[in-house]
């Protein structure tokens, strides 16, 4: 990759000389290992020593054998693991001066300057309190005769950089944690299973989740699930909610469901401050309406399992990021932390991070919660937002009135989140008013007419359906645009929500964890878009992935099995290599599978596998149900706002002959933001059906990192240190974005 001007490169930032610890504290989380990994690989990679500190501040305080020196092999095989396999615990002695001086000359014997804490935001605060005294505290192990003049000077500036380990979310300054994907996983995986039964039997189920004082897993779990209540600490229910909740139920079961889902945040309470637990909960359901109630408390599960591929990658890009801060610190910068904002890794300083952590259970106790709600950040803001929108049906009396008939339609290959964009895009819009239809079997049922109204009721149980129930096909609009647009007329469609495409890495790797010296071949899809390669690559710890977008010769397949072999001859047991299934026409799946196998004869043996359509089935994670359900949200808000725009009443006609009236929603950086797809013509490669520039092709560097290839890292969008900021929007832009 050359240089650029306007482009950084972490090569010219040496470790060389430099000692990094890594430590994990507080309560454990998936993902934290992903963390260490990469702290300790990209540590590694720059020329620094890097040490575990085993069982948290308590292992920096005992010293020992607590503190050993990390090599690139000992990290092998962790990145699929759970818990933090270096220990963490809750450590009295560091609260006290007497055991931050014992941590200070634990590390000064080892030469350790820079620290980089896992944990939540106790552990960061400690850590922080520990800079601040370092120098004082050096001073005093000089006075006690237990380092030297020399040694404490040479080690007077103790850096610190944070990654918020914690399942809660509970941290303000990131969008997301490390570990609280994994635990959503655990939440739906119950919440599906219970389902099942409940609806078996007609019951209704309570379920605790955990989260301390933070809702957000219970909130994003009824996102999730489509619950039909939830109650969650920073918004308390309203006086009366007892019947209202009941009311709900009752008309739920009413319109023919056989269930019902309630999910209570372990700290919920009322306006009060009076705990409501789940089992006060299922005692009121019982005793007003008599429905057979259960609870389910789901506890420490919810901390259990392998990480999510969400948590891995965002864990290692972390780490990457935390490495690299540490490289670019000087005495006068702040401790800071390593956050997630859209798809960005950002540095904010820790302790107004912190400060803002505290200021929302202030505003709690106060009894401020709007202001509590608005502290927790824009993404759990919105996830409220659009909670209240699709949970909530309103009577017809307070529907706004519009003459607008509304289009839903999937494209495409079926996607995992698809019916949850659909439930949301039907429930909007009917609450904003329109008249909703449905069109089976995407721009071929549009054009046969196979549309039909669709209703609130009939979306029901749709969120975590995985394929799409509309159905969908490549069939493209082009050649029966004159059929599509007689069926528009027929229908009087006045806009069209399309919801589609253009037109397993880990148990794999678990398997060959068993086994001695083996490397797997997998092919993956996504047609010429490399992303599910690359990206499974990174979060499975894969030592290759050839992709369309980053041409490959021969050279390069042998310098891989080379590198692979070398690799091998050393602790390493096992390899991981990905192909996209058009990266080359030539290089296929077999063909790289017989080069490894006959070049790495004697060293390892191999095998290949095509995963294939399992890719698309499936149920859809917590992700994809919260982002589909989030972004139809806001995609039909902007409809309806179009539509009034255009909306010529002289006329009664709507009129979108402007650019912006057929947009794209995306993510770009840190935002969704709608792109006239007219636009888009000199942005994206039409012949291969992927755009011409992909953020993740940034990612790519980061798996060759941690494999241990040699290779260039533009670290352009990182280095500044940013400011948390509160976000106060506009009346007019509070729409249901992420």
């Amino acid at each position: 990759m050359a240089q650029t001007d306007n482009k950084r490169f972490f090569e010219n930032l040496s470790g060389a000389g430099k000692a990094i610890a890594v430590l994990t504290s507080g309560g454990d989380a998936q993902g934290m290992n992903a963390a260490v990994r990469a702290v300790v690989r990209m540590g590694i990679y720059v020329g620094a020593k890097v040490y575990f500190v085993h069982e948290g501040y308590q292992g920096m305080v005992d010293g020992g054998d607590n503190i050993k020196e990390a090599t690139w092999e000992s990290v092998s095989s962790m990145l699929q693991m759970g818990g933090t396999v270096i220990g963490s615990a809750r450590c009295k002695d560091f609260r006290m001066h007497e055991g931050r001086l014992k941590a200070a000359h634990n590390l000064v014997q080892r030469g350790i300057t820079n620290l980089c804490v896992i944990g939540g935001d106790g552990s960061l605060t400690g850590a922080n309190l520990f800079r601040e005294e370092w120098s004082g505290l050096l001073a005093e192990l000089v006075q006690q005769g237990l380092i030297d003049e020399e040694a404490s000077q040479k080690y007077s500036a103790l850096h610190i950089v944070g990654m918020v380990g914690s399942i809660d979310n509970d941290f303000c300054g990131t969008d997301m944690t490390i570990g609280t994907d994994s635990a959503l996983h655990r939440i739906i995986e119950v919440v599906d299973a219970i389902m099942t039964t409940a609806q078996s039997h007609q019951r209704t189920f309570v379920l605790e989740v955990m989260g301390r004082h933070c809702g957000y897993l219970a909130l994003v779990s009824a996102l999730a699930c489509g619950a039909d209540w939830v109650l969650i600490p920073e918004m308390p229910p309203e006086d009366g909610w007892e019947e209202k909740m009941c009311q709900k139920l009752s008309a739920t079961r009413s319109r023919g469901s056989r269930l019902n889902i309630i999910i209570v945040a372990e700290g919920a309470i009322d306006r009060h401050g009076k705990a409501i637990t789940s089992s006060i909960v299922k005692d009121l359901v019982v005793q007003r309406l008599g429905f057979d109630t259960r609870v389910t408390i789901l506890g420490h599960v919810q901390r259990g399992g392998t990480p999510s591929a969400f948590d891995r990658i965002l864990a290692s890009r972390m780490g990457v990021e935390a490495v690299l801060a540490l490289l670019e610190t000087t005495a006068n910068t702040p401790a800071c932390v390593v956050s997630l904002c859209g798809n960005q890794s950002v540095r904010l300083p820790l302790m107004e991070c912190v400060q803002m952590t505290q200021q929302v259970q202030k505003a709690m106790d106060e009894k401020r919660f709007e202001e509590a709600v608005q502290l927790r950040g824009r993404s759990f803001e919105n996830n409220l937002k659009t909670y209240k929108l699709l949970a909530h049906r309103k009577p017809e009396s307070e529907l706004p009135q519009s003459n607008f008939n509304v289009a839903v339609l999937n494209v495409g290959a079926p996607a995992a989140g698809m019916n949850a964009a659909v439930r949301s895009a039907v429930r909007v819009g009917i609450s904003e008013g329109h008249k909703m239809f449905a069109v089976s079997d995407g721009f071929e049922g549009f054009y046969k007419g196979q549309i039909k109204e669709i209703k609130w009721a009939d979306v029901g149980g749709w969120t975590g359906q995985g394929g799409s129930l509309l159905g969908t096909k490549r069939t493209l609009p082009a050649k029966h645009i004159d059929k599509i647009a007689e069926q528009m007329r027929k229908y009087n469609i006045n806009a069209l929500l399309v919801i589609g495409g253009f037109e397993t890495c880990d148990r794999i790797k678990q398997s060959a964890s068993g086994t001695k010296h083996r490397v797997f071949i997998i092919e993956t899809m996504g047609g010429y878009c490399g992303y599910l390669a690359s990206v499974g690559g990174l979060a499975a710890g894969a030592d290759a992935a050839y992709i369309f977008e980053e041409p490959f010769d021969i050279r390069d397949l042998q310098s891989n099995v080379e590198h692979l072999t070398e690799k091998m001859k050393t602790s390493i047991q096992r390899g991981l290599v990905l192909r996209n299934e058009n990266s080359n026409e030539n290089y296929t799946t077999d063909f790289i599978y017989q080069l490894y196998s006959e070049e790495g004869k004697g060293v390892f043996d191999c095998r290949k596998n095509v995963l294939g359509h399992m890719q698309q089935g499936g149920a859809p994670s917590p992700f994809d149900r919260n982002f589909g359900t989030k972004i139809a949200a806001k995609a039909m808000q902007w409809i309806s706002k179009k539509l009034n725009e255009s909306y010529r009443k002289g006329v009664g006609r709507v009129f979108a002959n402007t650019e912006d009236s057929a947009c794209l929603l995306g993510m770009r950086r840190r935002a969704l933001v709608f792109q006239p797809v007219v636009q888009l013509r000199d942005e994206t490669d039409f012949v291969h059906r992927i755009p011409k520039e992909q953020w993740w092709l940034k990612l790519r560097p980061l798996m060759k990192i941690l494999a241990k290839y040699k290779t260039s890292y533009d670290i352009s969008d990182s280095g500044q240190l940013e400011h948390v900021v509160l976000n106060r929007p506009k009346q007019s832009e509070a729409m249901a974005a992420i």
